[in-house]
């Protein structure tokens, strides 16, 4: 199924938007809809119309959607949660195996299953396969018949009652028709949430997972979660959507978001590489660390520095994981700490960790870089002692004179945190040059390990005669 364009005006063309912080649904905790179907029957299609913007990376050939990924959506008030699957073929081998026991998974977990069919191929055997697992599930079951885009196909949808799962809801996923009706007997079979009053403030630490494909982003995440939450596989390119995890570490609930990996410029990619970049991105301006993954067996790349111009743009914090560490000899480490030195040189300041995902091997050393990264990331220095820091540092290393003036620092302060970010008032503009010397400086005075530093210049305007 292509991705299809928000449509307004009629009356089956609602769509539902995000969660209502105002709902009293929204407080407790929300009942969860597994959306499941054989391949390229439109499901990622029909959970962005439920949800009512383009989040799940959809594209016209099977396959795309690869681990169970969660939306949140309201319909009429009630918020509940989607999760979205890759395709089910019972009869699968290999990869595809692994995708179609992700949703399994999915569906114990859910309380209530929106089971999709083409309603222009009819009845397969894969489908009445899938029919069978979902009985042996007892879980309720709504049944979508996609792709109904006009009478005539409506007609040949009832034909789905063969199936013996109930009335079949015909509805066009692209075009919204159909979608009011099959939302309103979605939210007939899922329970009502209990109430809730104690609602946590703030939410867990939101850690973006990053890196070039196949270099073991989604192991990290598995060994995290303890679970085989994502499809992992030797091929690159597997996750495409982002995935998001609630993890327990160190005795903290973090949220873990796994992503696809980046391969090449967003403008040279194409279809669902595109469409993953784009996500990824998107993940590291929700986070706030990206632990970019680098496999320790192979060289630095240009996409790993490509990666790390991204998240200091995004002014997110960084902590960067060696990955593969057991494939790493003495000869490869001599020539890692050379790339480290030629390669990473703008940011010495990210921690490092050397890990092994697959065995778990130092995983726990991940949590404490990450609490050192986000207390560098939210530091905050007073503007007395900021003052005091850059009086110190220009009587040191005054601004060199440059065409017979000499711009002077006339006063600073943070103007605020996650990033630091600094406001410095001068005399005329400071070199390039000069502002790394500042920002190297306070680092060595204040810390602020693993976050990048903004510094913002001032100059004074002259004075009008």
């Amino acid at each position: 199924m292509s991705a299809h364009e928000p449509t307004t005006g009629t009356p089956d063309a609602d769509t539902a938007g995000t969660p209502d912080a105002g709902t009293p649904d929204a407080a407790g905790p929300v009942p969860v809809l597994a959306v499941v179907g054989r391949p390229n029957v439109g499901k990622s299609t029909l959970v962005n119309r439920i949800i009512g913007r383009r989040e799940a990376v959809v594209e016209d050939r099977p396959g795309v959607t690869r681990d169970r990924v969660s939306y949140d959506a309201t319909w009429n008030g009630r918020a509940f949660t989607v999760v979205d699957t890759g395709g089910w073929d019972p009869d699968a081998r290999g990869l595809a195996e692994r995708i179609a026991a992700q949703a399994e998974v999915a569906v114990s977990l859910a309380d209530a299953v929106l089971f999709v069919v083409d309603a222009t191929v009819g009845t397969t055997d894969a489908d009445e396969a899938v029919v069978k697992i979902l009985r042996k599930a007892d879980k309720p079951v709504v049944l979508a018949a996609n792709k109904v885009d006009d009478q005539r196909t409506e007609a040949e949808a009832y034909a789905l009652w063969n199936l013996g799962l109930g009335e079949p809801w015909p509805v066009s996923a692209i075009h919204g028709r159909g979608s009011g009706d099959l939302l309103d007997a979605v939210l007939a079979v899922l329970p009502d949430p209990p109430p809730q009053d104690d609602v946590p403030v703030g939410g867990p630490r939101r850690i973006a997972i990053v890196g070039r494909p196949n270099v073991g982003k989604s192991s990290l995440l598995n060994k995290l979660a303890g679970s085989e939450r994502v499809v992992v596989d030797d091929a690159s390119g597997t996750t495409v959507d982002p995935v998001d995890e609630l993890v327990e570490l160190g005795g903290r609930t973090w949220r873990f978001i796994d992503t696809a990996g980046i391969r090449k410029r967003v403008k040279g990619a194409s279809g669902q590489e595109y469409y993953a970049s784009l996500r990824t991105s998107t993940a590291i301006e929700r986070a706030e660390v990206a632990v970019l993954v680098v496999d320790g067996s192979q060289s630095i790349s240009e996409q790993d520095q490509r990666i790390i111009q991204t998240v200091r743009e995004s002014g997110r914090a960084l902590v960067i994981a060696f990955n593969k560490w057991d494939l790493v000899d003495e000869e490869r480490r001599y020539y890692l700490d050379r790339e480290i030195e030629r390669d990473l040189v703008q940011v010495p300041w990210a921690p490092r960790i050397n890990i092994t995902a697959r065995t778990g091997w130092h995983v726990d050393r991940l949590v404490p870089a990450l609490d050192r990264a986000l207390e560098g990331w939210e530091t905050r220095v007073s503007t007395g002692q900021l003052n005091s820091f850059l009086g110190r540092l220009v009587a040191e290393h005054p601004h060199p004179v440059r065409s017979g003036k000499q711009p002077k620092i006339l006063f600073g302060t943070q103007s605020s945190v996650a990033p630091p970010t600094f406001v410095l008032f001068t005399s005329g503009k400071l070199e390039a040059s000069y502002e790394r010397y500042i920002e190297r400086r306070l680092r060595e005075e204040f810390g602020f390990v693993g976050s990048p530093i903004v510094l913002q210049q001032r100059p004074r305007e002259k004075r009008k005669r």
